[in-house]
């Protein structure tokens, strides 16, 4: 019964990626003029809710330089987002490589890939538009990266918290902005609209894999597990969310401003830290969560107790 419930809801995910599923140069009117991408636009500007948009600094900058900076931080977003899918596609694949004939998750994975694939294409489109000099990921971080793809060969478990690492974040940041009404370029809105709507399936997936597979690992590696994930989270969530060195460097924003928005920021901290919240709760649902791996999550900056439950009355 309970491989019936999995593979049904893998079935339901690849129905639902036949269903709804967008066209990055059908469905985005690149053209529209109302979506063009100018680096002055003042909708570009970073709202004051903002930990950096609220910063006197930037606020003492002109418009055009305030929007500038808006525009380098959504579009150095992008730029990582899609690096970190192209890892996704080649681990996606090598996972695909191996599977047995008809397997559900074959189906799932292409879809999937295809689905990043179109990320993949609108990031990097709205990348181009803007005409700045984005790097994304640091050089030695990227290439540390390019083991990525091949983790699949090792442990599928460890790839689909990788996978997590890198969607989680993002997700929960895009669907909070979203939620405040922090995005006023209508460009950037329907990129994230989508890309939301999209990575819903994509870690719906990965939850449900690991749910059905890491109680099935022998002790040891599922320890072992659970001492790694904290590592790859806690990394992921910064260099997702942390603001890129390219950018610090181009406004020559002042040592004490960063201190202030971002690595001395409580406020920063916390929002790394619930970004991984419900990969944390799942991780701890599946049993990685001794008093050990538990040290290793406050190490990484990334641990938060649960909730206390209310008591029955």
């Amino acid at each position: 019964m309970e491989k019936r419930a999995y593979e049904a809801v893998i079935e339901r995910l690849s129905k639902a990626s036949v269903d709804k599923h967008w066209e990055p140069y059908v469905d985005i009117p690149w053209d529209d003029p109302d979506f063009q991408v100018r680096q002055d636009d003042p909708r570009w500007e970073l709202p004051g809710v903002d930990k950096l948009g609220g910063h006197p600094w930037y606020r003492a900058q002109p418009p055009a330089v305030r929007a500038k900076i808006g525009l380098w931080r959504v579009a150095t977003a992008m730029k990582i987002g899609l690096q970190f899918e192209n890892l996704l596609k080649r681990g996606l694949l090598n996972y695909a490589y191996r599977l047995p004939n008809g397997t559900p998750e074959f189906r799932y994975v292409y879809h999937e890939t295809i689905e990043e694939g179109h990320h993949g294409m609108m990031f990097q489109e709205f990348v181009n538009r803007t005409k700045l000099p984005i790097k994304g990921m640091p050089g030695p971080l990227s290439l540390l990266a390019q083991i990525t793809p091949w983790i699949p060969l090792i442990s599928t478990e460890l790839f689909f918290i990788f996978v997590l690492g890198g969607e989680d974040p993002i997700d929960h940041v895009q669907r909070k902005t979203l939620k405040e009404g922090q995005i006023k370029h209508p460009l950037e809105e329907t990129i994230m609209r989508i890309h939301i709507a999209e990575e819903a399936r994509h870690i719906s997936f990965a939850r449900h894999y690991l749910r059905r597979r890491v109680p099935r690992m022998p002790r040891y590696r599922r320890f072992t597990l659970g001492i790694i994930s904290p590592v790859i989270l806690g990394i992921m969530a910064r260099i997702m969310l942390s603001p890129p060195g390219s950018m610090i460097r181009a406004f020559r924003i002042p040592e004490q401003v960063v201190k202030d928005v971002y690595t001395e920021n409580p406020e920063a901290a916390a929002q790394i830290r619930d970004s991984v919240s419900k990969t944390r709760e799942l991780c701890a649902e599946l049993g990685m969560m001794n008093a050990l791996q538990r040290r290793v999550w406050k190490i990484m900056g990334i641990y938060d107790a649960p909730p206390a439950k209310k008591a029955a009355r």
